[in-house]
């Protein structure tokens, strides 16, 4: 029986095994799927398990996608450029760090059919998913990134990989078409992004990354003064959808039943 993983701190929330599990029985694919909570120093030993073949391939959330990168042997096209790996798996004798959030993004955007161009695009968080979040954005022809980080200096290192990026202080709140939680602020229940929303008016599309809580009270709030919400479940499974298919060689179905399946 084939084994895969998904690693992170904290990771009770993450819905991958709920997914990959339904889709890995749906197949008839002789495999399981697990989470499993981790320190930084647990990497380099996980990862040699993808090696030896003890483990057949991982996913890696928060905190962890820049960390796996010096211990894997080859990163693709996608993790190379955004330097973020969420999906690792072996080809031949080599670990390789791929990214599937690009994707995720773009097609859960496509989704909720929204359309980013020529749109000015606010981004909340520095963190690991955040450089695929701004790649997808300018390969969509978002005329304007701007992005703040309660420590400045990690959005500061970003604009050195993304010069067109504009950075600006934690708290202020600048004109926006599109606004992106891409912090972990939401995932427990009291965690709030001090916005002004009356400030912010209406008809602005809010968007959260995390898709468990379904709700985040920042897309509540958003809602609340009359503007277009949508949470990261539709990125979850798109990014999801794309490792599975590395990992099996099988393209497997999204259809309402995968999708209510994430409703909690």
């Amino acid at each position: 029986m084939k084994k895969y993983l998904v690693i992170g701190n904290p990771i009770e929330h993450s819905l991958s095994p709920k997914l990959h599990n339904y889709w890995i029985k749906k197949n008839n694919i002789d495999a399981v799927y697990d989470k499993k909570l981790i320190n930084e120093g647990d990497i380099e030993d996980i990862i040699s398990q993808v090696k030896n073949g003890n483990i057949n391939g991982i996913n890696i959330t928060v905190p962890f996608k820049q960390k796996v990168i010096p211990f894997v042997d080859e990163l693709t096209f996608e993790a190379n450029k955004s330097q973020s790996v969420n999906t690792i798996y072996k080809e031949g004798d080599k670990v390789i760090g791929h990214n599937t959030d690009m994707v995720g993004f773009e097609l859960g955007l496509k989704y909720a059919n929204y359309n980013v161009k020529n749109k000015k695009i606010f981004i909340l968080g520095a963190g690991g998913v955040v450089s695929s979040i701004i790649l997808a954005l300018k390969k969509m022809e978002a005329s304007q990134i701007i992005l703040s980080n309660r420590t400045k200096k990690k959005a500061e290192d970003l604009k050195k990989v993304f010069s067109y990026l504009e950075i600006i202080d934690w708290g202020k709140t600048p004109e926006f078409q599109m606004i992106i939680n891409a912090t972990s602020l939401g995932l427990k229940k009291n965690d709030e992004i001090k916005l002004n929303y009356s400030d912010i008016g209406t008809n602005k599309f809010f968007y959260d990354v995390i898709y468990n809580p379904k709700q985040t009270i920042f897309l509540k709030r958003a809602k609340m003064f009359g503007n277009q919400t949508e949470n990261g479940k539709m990125m979850f499974i798109y990014q999801a959808h794309q490792a599975f298919t590395i990992w099996h060689k099988i393209m497997p179905e999204i259809d309402d039943e995968t999708i209510k399946l994430l409703d909690l």
